[in-house]
């Protein structure tokens, strides 16, 4: 529900942008575009000015704008025209100065600043993630996800790939177990697999170095599903306020999670062209980029629809979901998701065994096994590989489970 504050920005500006002042208008435009809100767009059009007045009065020119530049405006002690009393510049104020030259280096006006040539260790782990994307169906997520677990053991693995050997391989993850939690070390240990096989395929470790690295105890099936009962789900989707954008669009992510088991990166990639609106049906294409398509309930189509009518910004982008805030851009983190659902429990006020997207996934499928689905019918929503991931939630039907227990030896 963005609306324009272009007829709301002051018109009286309080210090002259000179050559600078056409594209200070542009700027202005811009981010009445993006959405923002009145004061924030007069907040971003009076720093712009005031640098611009700053290199005037300084006799830089425009086109030798650079980093130094800017430190210079940051340093410089303020006796600069107009109504601005601070004699200082914050950190703050600077931010919204670079957010302008940002804009200036867009259109061509100002150069951007080189990038710094990455170390050799910088462009392994580069082409490390470029294999990964052309070699393996996961997600950009996933791919930066393990280029960071990389990056951080390098400094115990050492620069020397070709000297790298089972030895040390086992060190290091086992360092690791003392630092961090059994989860993540897993997820470390998966990267490095990936790694020193991308190493053995180029040529610059040992082929099979892959197989030393240890494999992490950690039985995840032992537990029972971390999830709430149906009653809870529906105070957590009623918390959402529907006089405002944020509560719609709550609202219908919720309901995605909480009636199709969606993963919180399945509410991320959502796209318009993703729903089949005369079929009701929306396809979702989860882990390993399987596509599937998944009936929709008709509360949780008529919520998109309402999200999509009322609440969705109006921007030339198929994805469904947006920031609620100016400068509206798409969802792009899977914790945003959890966000949402966090702060539905936290409304609601009461205990639960996880705070993630997750929480209502579980839910959707114990709800439905208990429902009286079967676990093929569960396995084919939750969208599982693997039927031992399904029978995991076999454990919380009791009722099922008293039918099949055996007798104690003995009597009670």
């Amino acid at each position: 529900m963005a609306k324009s504050n272009q007829n709301h920005v002051s018109r009286k500006h309080w210090m002259d942008a000179g050559d600078l002042a056409s594209l200070v208008d542009e700027y202005r435009h811009h981010l009445v575009g993006l959405g923002h809100t009145r004061r924030m767009v007069i907040n971003y059009d009076t720093s712009a000015r005031h640098f611009a007045y700053w290199l005037s009065q300084a006799e830089i020119a425009v086109g030798n704008i650079n980093e130094a530049v800017i430190d210079r405006f940051r340093q410089h002690r303020c006796r600069c025209a107009g109504k601005r009393r601070a004699k200082h510049v914050t950190r703050k104020y600077v931010g919204l100065v670079r957010r302008f030259v940002e804009f200036l280096a867009e259109h061509g006006v100002v150069l951007r600043a080189a990038k710094r040539a990455p170390a050799a260790r910088d462009r392994r782990v580069f082409e490390f993630q470029g294999w990964l994307r052309q070699h393996h169906g996961i997600s950009e997520r996933t791919i930066e996800l393990r280029g960071q677990l990389i990056t951080r053991l390098l400094p115990a693995l050492g620069d020397q790939t070709r000297s790298y050997n089972a030895h040390l391989i086992r060190e290091v993850i086992v360092a690791e177990t003392k630092r961090t939690s059994i989860g993540h070390v897993k997820s470390m240990a998966t990267a490095l697999r990936g790694y020193l096989r991308f190493l053995g395929a180029r040529g610059l470790c040992r082929a099979g170095l892959e197989h030393a690295v240890p494999t992490i105890a950690q039985w995840r099936l032992s537990t029972l599903p971390r999830y709430v009962g149906a009653s809870d789900v529906e105070r957590l989707i009623g918390t959402c306020d529907l006089t405002t954008s944020l509560g719609i669009r709550d609202r219908a992510i919720l309901l995605l999670l909480a009636r199709l088991g969606l993963r919180a990166g399945d509410i991320v990639s959502l796209r318009l062209d993703d729903i089949d609106w005369r079929q009701a049906t929306v396809s979702v294409c989860g882990k390993g980029r399987r596509e599937t398509r998944l009936p929709l309930p008709q509360d949780v189509g008529d919520a998109v629809l309402d999200y999509l009518k009322r609440a969705r910004p109006r921007v030339p982008d198929s994805r469904i979901f947006f920031m609620s805030n100016a400068p509206f851009r798409p969802l792009t983190r899977s914790h945003v998701v959890s966000q949402v659902v966090r702060r539905a429990i936290r409304k609601v006020g009461i205990t639960v065994p996880s705070m993630g997207a997750n929480l209502l996934r579980h839910s959707a499928a114990t709800a439905m096994l208990r429902g009286g689905a079967t676990l093929d019918m569960v396995a084919t929503v939750l969208r599982h590989r693997s039927p031992n991931m399904t029978a995991h939630y076999a454990k919380v039907d009791i009722a099922m489970l008293q039918l099949a227990a055996q007798p104690w030896p003995g009597g009670a």
